[in-house]
């Protein structure tokens, strides 16, 4: 292998019917919007499930791991689909399988059964991740590649405001009066306990009536939609000439450490957003004020994708904006460490200020000349994302183990190896 100091480009879309670029951007930034929502979601559903089915650190943490290893389990498959189904349809259908999950969250609420939560959890992943292994790659090529990450962070943007008000909205129901359940439970008969147990697994029934709905109407809109095809399969003559010895998607190493780049990345991201609430709570904070924690987290995400959509690429490259958020992860999570209570909590939620610009910047630099390998490459980038699933759980056991403070400290070397990528992982390619 030698390094380079340039990536070839991506392959620009092509399709039959050339369309206006603003309506394709809109539909997916309301995709994007819904990956959002869903997704952080499990930040309160930690908490409220953890006392909802009398869980501990790790068992709670399990949320987030159902969730995550669907798109494990699930990316390769959903590349094969969409080379069936083609993305627009695929997009749809994700919205469908979304929406199956949901629907799964109505008997494990009127059971109080775990383990059909983590069902639910696991489908709507799923539908996740045929979503975003269409969405992503679509957006990603949807112009010139050197303005990917300026994309990526609009998209970003009706993310993360998503994912700052799904926690205050499913918590004002879910973990209402929650602190003064915790003390009342201490001094309940099994009887009671169990009744204002399944009252409170019952508060979660009509928020997902709701997502059931609102998720069959926006895969019937999605179905219906001007959304053009884009064609991966075909490249430039400049990138045919490069890749004209390439058989395997393996044999491109910016990839493969791109992918693992993202693995690292979405779990930092997913441990910064899902447990601050139970963090602070550690902390001595009431779940009354914890519960608002993600959407700090999420608000901060927000400011560095709104920098990114400002500076990339006029003032700074994706490379950099990698390459310093990196560096901002390492040193938020040692002062997240090595500080308490509040202090300590602000440096978790200043993290999502870290994270903000690394999907957008992982995307365009691991998909950079795959051509004909993009969709398979952009499958193996979505498998990244079960870092969600596995750093969460570490943490869990960790916090287990030791404490809910020092198991933070699992974050540093994932900074450092995405620091690594955005410095020389990301230049590194086959020989000719």
């Amino acid at each position: 292998m030698t390094t380079e100091t340039t990536t070839a480009p991506v392959p620009v879309i092509t399709t039959a019917k050339e369309k206006s670029g603003v309506p394709p951007i809109l539909i997916i930034g309301v995709l994007f919007f819904i990956f959002g929502f869903v997704t952080w979601l499990n930040s309160v559903l930690i908490p409220y499930l953890k006392m909802a089915c009398e869980l501990n650190n790790l068992e709670s943490y399990l949320v987030a791991g159902a969730f995550y290893i669907s798109y494990f389990v699930m990316a390769i498959p959903s590349g094969a689909l969409l080379k069936y189904t083609g993305f627009k349809k695929g997009m749809a259908l994700g919205l469908l399988v979304m929406a199956v999950g949901a629907l799964v969250f109505i008997p494990a609420a009127t059971t109080r059964i775990y383990l059909l939560f983590l069902l639910g959890l696991f489908i709507q992943g799923t539908g996740l991740a045929i979503l975003q292994t269409a969405a992503n790659p679509y957006i990603t090529v949807l112009g010139p590649p050197e303005s990917a990450a300026r994309r990526i962070s609009i998209m970003g943007i009706c993310n993360k405001v998503a994912g700052a008000i799904a926690p205050v909205v499913l918590g004002a129901v879910t973990l209402k009066g929650a602190d003064e359940l915790k003390v009342r439970l201490l001094t309940m008969d099994d009887v009671q306990r169990a009744a204002a147990l399944n009252e409170l697994s019952a508060r979660v029934i009509m928020p997902y009536i709701i997502m059931i709905v609102v998720l069959l109407a926006l895969a019937l809109w999605v179905f219906r939609s001007p959304l053009p095809e884009i064609d991966t399969e075909h490249e430039s003559e400049e990138l045919l000439l490069a890749n004209s010895n390439k058989h395997s998607v393996f044999q491109f190493p910016h990839l493969l450490l791109g992918v693992l780049a993202m693995f690292l990345y979405v779990g930092v991201e997913v441990m910064a957003g899902d447990t601050i609430i139970s963090y602070g709570v550690s902390q001595g904070i009431s779940l009354a004020t914890a519960r608002f924690f993600s959407t700090i987290t999420l608000s901060c995400m927000i400011v560095g994708y709104l920098a990114g959509i400002i500076c990339i690429p006029r003032f700074f490259s994706q490379e950099k904006a990698l390459r310093v958020s990196a560096l901002l992860g390492v040193v938020f999570g040692l002062l997240a460490v090595f500080t308490h209570g509040m202090a300590s909590v602000l440096f978790i939620a200043l993290m999502g200020l870290a994270n903000s610009l690394m999907w957008p910047a992982l995307w365009p630099l691991a998909l950079a000349g795959l051509g004909r390998f993009t969709k398979i490459g952009s499958s193996l980038l979505i498998m990244g994302i079960a870092g969600g699933a596995v750093l969460p759980l570490l943490y869990g056991a960790l916090a287990d183990a030791y404490n809910t403070q020092h198991a933070y400290l699992i974050m540093v070397p994932a900074y450092l190896f995405i620091w690594y990528y955005a410095v020389i992982g990301h230049k590194i390619k086959s020989k000719s």
